[in-house]
């Protein structure tokens, strides 16, 4: 028996999955609460629930995870100094130290101007011991890297810092995103560290004896020591590992995975058995970067989105909230008494004009979070904090303290910077009232419905009923967002096009028309309360639903059963003016040099050879054994017509892949 662990470290929750490598069946599973402020402790809970009599026959771990994701959107990382050479730097980029100097290469990969090394050389001198690590980027260094190259040698000459070239991570033009790219797996470097140093260690308090893998942004997996030296690419894994966890769980090559977890909801489209992937590189946070991953919707809607109450309007909003039934078990009786006064409390008036993420509840309570050094706080949020730090507390119980107003508290301010966490009503305390999933105590889940049903002059059953339908309508839209996209590559909706998407969501006719539409793919479900919402998602595009056992740890799931990929772009362009000739002399833009050769095909040779040996040995390096290299080869033309001599090759573009199983899998299997 050859087993392996998977770990996805999510928004909220932390799944874990035993699987026997070579039946492909789990084992044994487990969920715990992702510890944000230090994600060991949530994979240690995860960890404990599985049979630990399993733990000594692991001979393989691997982990996706939300934090390279998590820390770019919040612009965390380690201190970076960035060499710019033949180009304006983009000053939004976030970097410590700059310097730009002369050099770079045009399109064809020839020299733009000699490269000032000794400019590159007094800048590193100069920082090497202010910041973390260095990274360089040259224009059109994806022509000819000679430039990054040999500013790469001679910074290794000068300090021991990590050292990130532009086209080492991308073979894609586009000198903005390759720079972007450089510096975020810079910044990413002592971050990514931490993590493998945490899970090597929850591993040796568990006795788990087993090599270590991370999941890329693509779905496919690589070793620790890669993680290290690229941790960019680790930006989506979390997402990438759903859709590997669906295909491995259902065996479909093409459906659309639809992932509900705690804070979002992720959709990605299986197609020839593999994630799709986003042909631009993975979009965080605002910014566009030149990493390869999966193309995934992600929407703010999740079993633990805040419901809003405002003057007799029902929100569904994105903010993420601890729901009251977990809340109930982190802090035993606590919530529950709470919600019990709150209910013999008057509903209070509530200005019209207020901002929804401005408005207080009943229902809702905040605790202390963590400290966060270089914010100042005012007289009434040092307050606030001190009385949350007790215990949980709503802005009612605090303002009745104090004498504060209400209002006066910025508690919003206060939960970006991350010091104080709310506790309120959300989808998973429908869920529970209803009984349709109870992992918890539903007792604070169905008082805080009955209170906000009563503001409402509802019954409980409507206001649940309305809820529960919500998410499906918003799932659905999210649904038809990507499928809009999927087909157009469009993302604008205007007022018609929003007509027609409300009438096919809600199913309900317009004064002359109404709207279908048909799913020609299946539908995968991932995660633990899929099954309350996607049914009726499913009918609404009339296809068919499929709901793998094991679906709650499907991420885990995805995350040890990834293959290893490394792929290696080449291009081949032609000499000017004489691609229309058969076997026309070439240029080729390989990531490690540039040559020139006289005949195409001889130039398509070589690369095929040098690219089928650097995505091997990538492969390899990462863990990988038993490789099989895939070569695509796509020519771009031109049609002159016959008169003109037929057609002429523009470029070609050589996509080599190695793909293969990790080595203690393939050992184990044989």
């Amino acid at each position: 028996m050859s087993l392996g662990l998977g770990i996805d470290t999510g928004g909220t929750y932390t799944d874990s999955a035993i699987i026997d490598l070579v039946k492909g069946e789990v084992i044994s599973k487990a969920k715990a609460l992702t510890t944000r402020n230090d994600l060991s402790i949530g994979i240690s809970n995860s960890i404990s629930k599985l049979d630990q009599k399993l733990y000594r026959k692991v001979e393989l771990v691997s982990v996706s995870s939300t934090l390279a994701t998590n820390s770019v959107v919040e612009g965390k990382g380690c201190r970076v100094a960035l060499i710019v050479a033949g180009y304006e730097f983009n000053k939004a980029i976030p970097v410590n130290e700059l310097v730009e100097i002369v050099g770079g290469h045009n399109l064809m990969g020839d020299e733009k101007d000699m490269l000032d090394i000794d400019a590159a050389r007094d800048f590193v001198e100069r920082v090497k011991d202010k910041v973390d690590g260095i990274a360089i980027s040259s224009y059109l260094s994806v022509r000819n890297p000679e430039h990054e190259i040999a500013l790469k040698e001679m910074a290794k000459s000068a300090t021991d810092l990590p050292i990130v070239c532009g086209h080492e991570l991308s073979s894609q033009l586009g000198f903005h995103e390759r720079t972007l790219t450089a510096v975020l797996n810079a910044r990413l470097i002592p971050i990514i560290a931490d993590l493998v140093a945490s899970v090597k260690k929850v591993l040796k308090e568990h006795q788990i004896e087993a090599p270590l893998m991370i999941v890329k942004g693509d779905g496919s997996l690589m070793g620790e020591a890669v993680a290290r030296e690229r941790p960019v690419e680790t930006i989506l894994s979390g997402p990438a590992a759903s859709l590997t966890g669906a295909r491995f769980l259902t065996n479909e090559d093409e459906a659309v995975v639809i992932d509900v977890g705690g804070t979002t909801t992720d959709i990605g489209i299986l197609r020839k058995g593999r994630p799709r992937l986003d042909p631009e590189g993975a979009l965080i946070g605002g910014w566009r970067t030149r990493v390869r991953a999966a193309d995934i919707s992600t929407s703010g809607i999740g079993g633990d989105s805040r419901i809003l109450i405002h003057n007799g309007q029902i929100h569904l909003t994105a903010l993420r909230v601890i729901p009251l039934c977990i809340a109930e078990s982190m802090w035993p009786g606590v919530i529950k008494t709470k919600l019990i006064k709150a209910k013999e409390v008057k509903p209070r008036p509530q200005a019209a004009h207020t901002d929804l993420q401005s408005v207080n509840q009943v229902v809702e309570f905040f605790v202390f979070s963590k400290d966060v050094k270089g914010f100042g706080l005012s007289n009434e949020e040092a307050r606030f904090i001190e009385l949350v730090k007790q215990e949980p507390r709503s802005v009612f119980e605090v303002s009745d303290l104090t004498g504060i107003h209400a209002y006066s508290f910025n508690v919003r301010r206060l939960e970006e910077l991350g010091l104080i966490q709310r506790i309120g009503l959300t989808p998973t305390d429908v869920l529970h009232t209803m009984g349709t999933y109870v992992e918890y105590d539903p007792e604070p889940s169905r008082i805080g419905i009955e209170i906000q049903a009563n503001a409402l002059d509802w019954s409980v059953e409507d206001l649940c009923a309305t809820l529960k339908q919500m998410v499906i309508d918003k799932i659905a839209t999210e649904l038809l967002r990507k499928l809009v996209y999927e087909e157009t590559g469009k993302t604008d909706l205007n007022d018609v096009t929003m007509d027609f998407f409300n009438k096919f969501v809600t199913m309900k006719p317009g004064l002359d028309y109404s709207c279908r539409l048909y799913l020609h793919k299946k539908l995968i479900g991932i995660g633990a309360p899929v099954e309350a919402y996607l049914p009726a998602v499913a009918e609404k595009f009339k296809t068919e639903l499929l709901l793998p056992q094991h679906m709650e740890v499907g991420n885990a799931v995805g995350a040890i059963t990834g293959s290893i990929m490394e792929v290696v772009e080449i291009l081949i362009r032609p000499k000017p003016g004489l691609g229309v000739m058969e076997d026309p002399p070439c240029t080729m833009h390989s990531p490690i040099e540039k040559m020139e050769f006289e005949r195409y095909s001889e130039a398509v040779e070589y690369a095929t050879k040098q690219g089928s040996e650097m995505a091997s040995k990538m492969a390899l390096d990462s863990g990988a054994d038993s490789v099989e290299v895939l070569v695509e080869t796509a020519a771009m033309r031109a049609s002159m017509g016959k008169e003109w001599g037929g057609d002429v090759l523009i470029e070609t573009k050589l996509i080599i892949t190695a793909v293969g199983k990790p080595r203690q899998f393939f050992e184990q299997r044989l």
